[in-house]
């Protein structure tokens, strides 16, 4: 199965040349360490820069240039800085290509909770909100199971929603999956070394297997 730096791998080769995408908090984020050189992508940090480079490299960091999350990164050459008024401008009228999030729990039809569990301290719900309200192409980047064992790709949701119909596609340690717009999560790929029968077990909602299920190139 892949860990963290490989499902951000394969969510790489999903972004096309000229996308502008933008990088939830977690897994997400090192996927701008994955944009092959030769792809003009721009990525889009809602707390007001265009044209987010990959991490700096450590000695390299600078304080004041963060991300969503408060992560040290990087500009590229012609990024622009700006307020959050703008930045979710962009956002709701629809002018980023891509949103790149993590999950805690996505259902058979596309709902995703990604923002609240009862009784734990969470950092709340940012700008997930009006990123799965406004993007057209969602990506979820998560892990299969909760620490407990118990899966997170669901009939429905038990948590908080933050988006419902959403998500189009999810990558996981053990699979690439699309959810269906009639509901199910259809079974694209699977990780190296991982079995359909692992991603059975793995997976609560509807299942749906047809054919062959290559492995993922990463």
């Amino acid at each position: 199965m892949l860990d963290k730096t490989g499902i951000a791998k394969r969510i790489a080769k999903e972004i096309k040349d000229g996308f502008y995408v933008n990088l939830g908090i977690g897994i997400p984020t090192l996927v701008a360490n994955y944009i092959p050189d030769d792809m003009d992508v721009i990525l889009q940090s809602e707390n007001g820069l265009l044209g987010m480079g990959p991490f700096p490299f450590e000695g390299e960091e600078d304080a004041d240039t963060i991300n969503a999350g408060k992560q040290t990164i990087t500009m590229l050459p012609g990024s622009a800085v700006f307020d959050s008024a703008m930045s979710f401008g962009m956002i709701r009228a629809k002018k980023v290509n891509l949103t790149i999030l993590g999950a805690m729990e996505v259902s058979e039809n596309g709902d995703i909770a990604s923002w609240k569990i009862p009784g734990k301290m969470v950092k709340g719900m940012g700008g997930a909100m009006d990123l799965v309200a406004s993007a057209e192409n969602i990506i979820v980047a998560m892990q299969h199971v909760n620490k407990a064992g118990e899966s997170k790709l669901l009939p429905s949701c038990t948590l908080p929603l933050t988006g419902i119909n959403c998500v189009k596609k999810i990558v996981t340690e053990l699979a690439v999956m699309d959810v269906l717009p009639e509901g199910g999560f259809k079974l694209l790929e699977r990780a190296p070394g991982v079995t359909i029968d692992e991603i059975k077990a793995a997976t609560a909602g509807k299942l749906i297997i047809e054919g062959e299920i290559p492995e993922m190139v990463i």
